[in-house]
């Protein structure tokens, strides 16, 4: 095929690079070769020993940082019996090596990329459902590669390649004619020293975030009985003598549990806006995953009020009992598929009530007594309000939420934080890169 000379040019280019004339422009398949991968699946992988490591295109979506360094990285082994010696040496990876995910149930995902910038000497290998690609006669700076593969123009070119319906896929012959683009090695450096600084800011603010949701969950494994007790291991000084906590039911603490809305969501955004289980999918409200239904009827009744508790009820085994708290008028009706538990505001906090059923112990208990089908568990609103709890007074319900509601203000705050730096390097990813070549 003819390949373009045109070249292309960043919105925003380092001082001393702005003299430095346009970026290149090849065909990937010029540009790197594909080396052999296996086709291990899990089972044939452990975490254990072996002497082998292995990429598997699910860690690629779900894991891996874009630049890829085998000592910051949990890689399975292939299991024990398989020797270096039986996979061609092309196989094994080498710094600057490329690993795309050739398989993706979702076309934001298909053909995610990873750059080895570190084998430290081990023996690594691409694995099921990955293409290896190794530059061909071309050093790029380290890390430039695993940055490239990330922007807008080039995946919009990959997507544009996948095939399939359900699960996607790409070829190393469809990924090899696509287009990219890069400068010089030098600025290639600039680049990837730049964004690489600010990754290690993102780690750690997602170190920091991930701290304060541990330190959480311990405090509420302190905060809340333990399974078989009726007294929390840590209780604020003016309740230590207070005596044990009371069984009650879930649905004394309620004024009610209810079904929401069942009128038909309609398409657009047009209507009263009404919850789905994507509403809640973050565990808190999230006013953008709402749906829309049209009617006449009264539906007063149905508005979320400041203190409703949200539940899912109908979901994955692994998900049911996922809820969320109504912290704000919204402007928001209660619709099909999730249940609204309305605390009894005179005798319980209901923030509280809110903690409590995200406690382990009450998550488990739900788990347990759901209806399962194939992929799908339940539990009804009666079954659901039987379910017993331990209950303090008020004012120490109104203790505890207290805390844990300043705790999670402070990770609401960190979690902003690390959006914004995030945001920040998409913006300057588009800046620094060229997006679209014809």
């Amino acid at each position: 095929m003819p390949e373009r000379k045109k070249g292309v040019v960043p919105r925003l280019r380092f001082p001393e690079f702005r003299n430095a004339g346009q970026w290149e422009v090849k065909w990937l398949g010029k540009v790197y070769r594909f080396t052999p991968t296996n086709s291990l699946s899990r089972d044939k992988l452990n975490y254990a020993h072996g002497r082998v490591k292995n990429i598997h295109y699910g860690d690629i979506h779900t894991k891996f940082r874009p630049l890829f360094d085998i000592n910051n990285e949990d890689v399975p082994y292939v299991n024990d019996g398989t020797r270096p010696e039986q996979f061609d040496e092309d196989a094994f990876c080498m710094n600057g090596d490329v690993i795309f995910a050739d398989a993706s149930e979702d076309l934001d995902d298909i053909g995610k990329a990873i750059e080895i910038v570190n084998t430290d000497g081990q023996k690594l290998i691409s694995g099921l459902h990955t293409l290896h690609a190794r530059p061909i006669g071309l050093e790029f700076a380290p890390g430039f590669s695993g940055y490239l593969f990330q922007i807008r123009g080039i995946r919009k070119q990959i997507q544009r390649e996948a095939q399939g319906a359900k699960v996607l896929g790409i070829s190393a012959k469809r990924l090899a004619t696509i287009k990219i683009y890069f400068p010089g090695k030098k600025e290639q450096q600039k680049i990837a020293n730049c964004l690489s600084s600010l990754d290690e800011v993102i780690e750690l603010e997602v170190q920091k975030l991930e701290a304060l949701k541990a330190h959480k969950k311990g405090l509420m494994q302190q905060l809340f009985p333990r399974e078989g007790e009726t007294t929390p291991r840590l209780r604020f000084p003016e309740f230590r003598d207070a005596g044990p906590w009371e069984v009650k039911r879930l649905s004394n603490t309620l004024h009610r549990i209810s079904n929401g809305l069942t009128i038909a969501q309609v398409s657009g955004s047009c209507g009263v806006k009404v919850t789905r289980i994507e509403t809640i999918s973050t565990g808190r409200i999230d006013p953008n995953k709402v749906g829309y239904v049209n009617t006449d009827q009264d539906i007063t009744q149905y508005r979320l009020r400041i203190g409703d508790i949200l539940f899912s009820h109908i979901n994955s085994l692994t998900h049911i009992g996922k809820s969320a708290y109504v912290d704000k008028d919204y402007n928001l009706y209660h619709g099909m598929n999730l249940l609204r538990l309305s605390v009894d505001a005179e005798s319980n906090d209901s923030r509280f009530v809110f903690y409590l059923i995200n406690t382990s112990i009450f998550q488990f208990s739900v788990r347990a007594r759901a209806n399962q089908a194939i992929n799908q568990a339940s539990i009804n609103q009666t079954e659901l309000g039987q379910s017993c709890v331990l209950i303090p007074t008020k004012k120490e319900q109104q203790k505890i939420a207290d805390c844990l509601t300043s705790l999670d203000e402070v990770i609401e705050l960190q979690a902003k934080e690390l959006d914004a730096l995030k945001t920040h390097k998409k913006g300057l990813m588009q800046q620094l890169f060229p997006q679209e070549v014809d």
